[in-house]
């Protein structure tokens, strides 16, 4: 008997079916607008029809948990994809609340049995938050195709 393996390489597949959420913060938008492009045109390349395509904008990180609890219950989805940036600053506020959103969406995912990804960026400066939003590192990218991985899992 043959063996189905579930780790091989990730190929785009057909996802018109899928319905999906977006759930983007507004806080460092010009970080947050290149990766949520880069999802976007991921969605579309996997054949994500637009109008199953939800997208919320929330003011920071610490309310996309929430607003995925609220995109669950308002829409029947089969993904969510995550896209925040959280720059070190002085102290560690940075480290509380990616603990926090972290913790927030896989917690959300388990209990409703559906694909959180995590395209929530921390990183210690803008030279990197700016590297891993643009071009083949665009996060957002590697978030969709995750969800969406999981979403035809």
């Amino acid at each position: 008997m043959q063996r189905k393996e579930y780790t091989k390489k990730r190929a785009v597949r057909d996802a018109s079916k899928l319905r999906v959420g977006v759930v983007v913060s507004r806080f460092n938008e010009d970080i947050t607008d290149l990766m949520l492009t880069g999802a976007l045109e991921t969605l579309h390349k996997w054949g994500v029809k637009e109008a199953n395509t939800h997208i919320v904008r929330v003011p920071g990180a610490f309310e996309i948990p929430l607003a995925c609890l609220k995109l669950i219950k308002r829409q029947k989805l089969d993904a969510v994809i995550t896209i925040g940036c959280i720059i070190k600053g002085e102290t560690e506020h940075d480290r509380y609340l990616a603990t926090a959103v972290s913790g927030g969406l896989m917690r959300l995912s388990l209990d409703h049995a559906l694909p959180i990804s995590f395209g929530v960026i921390t990183t210690n400066n803008l030279a990197q938050a700016k590297a891993r939003s643009q071009g083949k590192t665009n996060k957002g990218i590697e978030a969709a195709n995750a969800a969406l991985d999981m979403a035809l899992l």
